[in-house]
């Protein structure tokens, strides 16, 4: 995508406004001094005035437990850990029955690492909770009593029932309800419930940056640019809100701008300088720089008062994960159980890291256990269901695979996924170096969320074809796959091609470059597969829509559209294309070699190639090269005005990126009527070349009128102009229809054949090139179109029928059979005649026993079937035979 700088760091803008906390902030006049105005500067983020104006009620004889409250609060907000020890001691001695002021020590406690004082305090609330009920029925201390049930493993339901609901309708005003039940759905990682209650509250508390802080945490893992947002509006009400500014550093590094993380830190340390989660996000920069002296130092300030937080080593460990260093964040997840065994949030976030490094004894194992301390945790309860579900897979194997399908897509295609990975295996393994020791994982689902599940712990995250952990790699399988399916093919190779390239880097490798380097794979090793030019993709470049390479990476996170997010594998593409044009593939492979040593991709570049500004204004005269060049004998101007006869069925649709869904056509398509009404391209028409627009726009309308002559030359000079089109409403398409309108058969199998070639998922050319194949005795024809037909779709009869049939033809046996044998899986409308025809290709063999099995199954189908009777008599006279001799009846 490609970011502007303001858009992509929005809540950027207010790391320049400590200035103007005052200013949002009441003044310590006598009227401000008042608790509700302290509470406000405590909001607002101005914790200093907050602390006078405390310490001014102080003076003045206020002995109420709030200011207390709200003056360690500050405190903490200000990393005054030990002072807000000091002070909370003191409001406790003052205040002892207070359930407010005990949770708040226990979280005082804890920051100051005296975690057995924080534990006891816990112990007396939940005594006094019982002993003392009817004093404590209040929204408030309902709320304090809940939230010490739950650090205590009470039953979330319940504390939920019991507590946090009833305390929100006794007083609607009170904003620690809605925080505690948002925080509770964060916490079990429920975060559909987590966004609608943050989202509710805002309707209350519009100006309180904890919600909008709430909800960016809610949306920061399915929707970026909402978290941004979100977090956007905490800044705005609360420009020192430390939690918002570390969560957006989090979202800077996923995006791989690491500038903007660390300016995002700075400015909080600036307000907390021993704030835990700053210092463990400050480890993970200092970590993926490859600076292990300066990540142990970080590390080390966020344990400076509390030496055992486990905290800390599962946040450096996740954030490690989310880079696909699944090991290092495992070994981390690991200390901190070293911390505190029974840590659940490690436990969960070991257990995926063990599943996507194979490791997955341990792995199941671990999600079990957490499910059974947590029922309410929603990952750990999706992981253990879909445990289940795998447990019904099947799973096929050979020195380098473990591959695991449903079982009836094991018997569909199982064999010929196999060979595909064994043959990017081949290729791919050679041409970068690489030999793995140890077997490559693929799962493939026939249910979108199961894959989901697998692959990210929550179901709800469509749009992905498959994902690559390094040597474990889950798909969906084309049973999931939408109107507009990819080529599952296509998709396998894409996803060893980051076996391979992760395998080579030690997972240290920038999102663009692994992905470029998976769809430029796809080209090498089929024409028809990856990402082509297209209408779509030169407007975009052209128009100012790429990214720069040093950004690329964070256009796969926020695309401002799913077209933008297309592009971003396209462009990502190109780029590696350009690097082996320019510098050739051993500097690719140096490079990659060289983040496998830690090294930083930039500097990696200028070493390899050239200086990242130089590396920038060359890919970017390269691609406007490339985009000028695509079909050059046609006017691209934009038109004015759409045509109002266009339809959404009428649009071009790019190739996807292999790792995500093709979108539905009126999301992700280049429309013609989109080319009619853009402006960004400056509008220069050439009178001497026909517009592409213009052309296609007449054309669509010819066909969608059956003008059949008429719509013939338009058509021609599209495939004439612009041979390398393709997509749903391809030029080749429309004309190929306009002959089969004509009835002009041969012409028609040409302009087929070509888009055939061209697009490797145009299944309407694959069944119409076998039909046609099949009628003139053309079985070469009709058995390389059954192949790339399965290859999108090998869940439906007709291509496994067509395969069949031509096999036996061509005089491929062992193909033919093992088609029928297939084609029996879907219950065709004759078993009969697939079933003897499986029996005379094994007699044929010599398998005379398997042979007579399905000449029996042919006759129990259809008892007076001629042929199967004599097959029957024959095998009756032959003695039988072992399966695969030579014997033939």
């Amino acid at each position: 995508m490609p970011f502007r700088r303001t858009a992509r760091r929005p809540w950027l803008r207010f790391f320049g406004q400590a200035a103007q906390v005052l200013a949002l902030s009441l003044s310590l006049s006598a009227s401000a001094a008042d608790l509700g105005g302290a509470i406000r500067l405590h909001l607002r983020g101005d914790y200093t005035n907050c602390l006078r104006a405390c310490e001014q009620a102080f003076e003045q004889g206020s002995p109420s437990e709030q200011w207390h409250h709200w003056q360690v609060r500050s405190q903490l907000a200000l990393g005054h850990y030990p002072e807000a020890l000091t002070n909370v001691l003191t409001a406790l001695a003052e205040h002892r029955a207070s359930l407010r002021l005990r949770l708040l020590a226990q979280e005082v406690f804890t920051a100051n690492g005296e975690v057995d004082r924080a534990r006891g305090v816990l112990l007396d609330m939940n005594e006094l909770g019982g002993t003392r009920w009817r004093n404590y029925q209040d929204a408030a201390n309902r709320i304090a009593l809940g939230q010490a049930a739950l650090l205590l493993g009470a039953e979330p339901k319940r504390v939920l029932e019991l507590c946090f609901e009833p305390a929100k309708q006794a007083d609607p005003e009170l904003r620690e309800a809605p925080l505690a039940i948002g925080q509770l759905a964060l916490d079990k990682h429920d975060f559909a419930l987590a966004a609608k209650t943050f989202a509710e509250a805002l309707k209350k508390f519009p100006e309180d940056a904890d919600f909008h802080f709430g909800l960016a945490q809610a949306y920061a893992q399915s929707a970026r640019g909402q978290a941004l947002e979100s977090l956007e509006a905490a800044l705005k009400f609360n420009p020192n809100h430390v939690p918002a500014l570390w969560l957006g550093a989090d979202l800077a590094i996923d995006a791989e701008d690491y500038p903007a993380a660390e300016k995002a830190l700075e400015r909080a340390l600036t307000i907390n300088p021993w704030h835990p989660e700053v210092w463990a996000y400050r480890a993970v920069l200092r970590h993926l720089e490859n600076q292990p002296d300066a990540e142990a130092q970080a590390r080390e300030r966020a344990l400076r008062f509390w030496p055992t937080n486990p905290k800390v080593d599962h946040l450096i460990g996740r954030k490690l994960s989310q880079k696909y260093r699944f090991a290092e964040g495992a070994a981390l997840q690991r200390q901190a159980l070293g911390f505190s065994p029974s840590f659940l949030p490690a436990q969960i976030q070991l257990a995926q890291d063990l599943l996507r490094l194979g490791e997955e004894a341990e792995g199941w194992r671990l999600a079990q256990e957490v499910q059974r301390l947590d029922g309410y945790d929603v990952t750990a309860f999706n992981l253990v269901t879909l445990h289940e579900t795998l447990d019904q897979f099947q799973t096929l194997t050979n020195e380098h695979f473990v591959l695991r399908l449903s079982p009836r897509e094991a018997a569909l295609y199982g064999d010929r996924a196999l060979a595909l990975l064994e043959r990017a295996r081949a290729q791919l393994s050679a041409r970068y170096g690489v030999a793995s020791d140890r077997p490559t994982i693929v799962e493939i689902f026939p249910e979108q969320k199961d894959f989901a599940v697998r692959t990210f712990g929550m179901p709800d995250n469509p749009g992905y074809l498959g994902v690559c952990f390094g040597r474990v790699v889950t798909a969906n399988s084309p049973a999931s796959q939408t109107a507009h399916p990819a080529n599952w093919e296509a998709v396998l190779w894409h996803e060893y091609a980051h076996v391979v390239t992760l395998q080579l880097t030690r997972n240290r490798m920038p999102r663009w470059l692994s992905e470029g380097i998976s769809v430029y794979e796809e080209l090498q090793a089929h024409p028809a597969w990856g990402q082509q030019l297209t209408p779509q993709s030169r407007e975009m470049i052209l128009g100012g829509d790429l990214v720069p390479v040093g950004q690329l990476s964070g256009a796969f996170l926020a695309p401002k559209t799913p077209r933008h997010l297309q592009f971003a594998y396209f462009q990502s593409s190109l780029v590696v294309e350009f690097l082996v044009n320019r510098y050739g593939f051993d500097a690719l492979k140096r490079i990659l070699l060289d983040l496998g040593e830690g090294r930083a991709i930039n500097e990696s570049l200028a070493a390899r190639t050239a200086p990242l500004p130089e590396l920038e204004r060359g890919f970017a005269a390269f691609a406007r090269e490339r985009a000028e060049a695509l079909a050059p004998g046609l006017d691209w101007t934009p038109l004015e005005t759409p045509s109002p006869g266009l339809s959404r069925a009428m649009t071009r649709r790019s190739s996807p990126g292999r790792d995500r869904a093709p979108e539905p056509h009126n999301s992700t398509s280049t429309n013609v009527a989109d080319g009619l009404s853009r402006t960004n391209t400056p509008a220069t028409p050439d009178p001497a070349r026909p517009n592409f627009w213009r052309l296609s726009r007449r054309a669509q309308e010819l066909v969608a009128e059956k003008r059949w002559r008429e719509a013939k030359e338009p058509l021609e000079t599209l495939v004439r102009l612009y041979p390398e089109d393709t997509g749903a409403d391809s030029s080749y398409r429309l004309l190929a229809q306009v002959h089969r309108g004509l009835n002009e058969v041969a012409e028609e199998q040409a302009m087929l054949a070509r888009w055939a070639g061209l697009d490797a998922t145009a299944t309407e050319a694959f069944l119409r090139l076998m039909e046609l194949g099949e009628a003139a005795g053309d079985w070469g024809t009709v058995a390389e179109n059954a192949e790339r037909f399965l290859s999108v779709n090998p869940l439906v009869p007709a291509p496994h029928r067509y395969l069949a049939r031509a096999s036996e033809e061509l005089g491929r046996r062992d193909t033919a059979r093992r088609s029928y044998e297939k084609l029996l899986q879907l219950d065709p409308p004759d078993p009969a005649n697939v079933h003897f025809r499986v029996a005379r290709l094994l007699a044929a063999g010599g398998d005379t026993v398997p042979a007579r099995r399905h000449v029996l199954q042919a006759l129990e189908e259809a008892p007076r079937y001629r042929d199967a009777l004599r097959l029957l008599l024959q095998l009756q006279e032959t003695p039988a035979t072992p399966a695969g001799s030579s014997a033939v009846p």
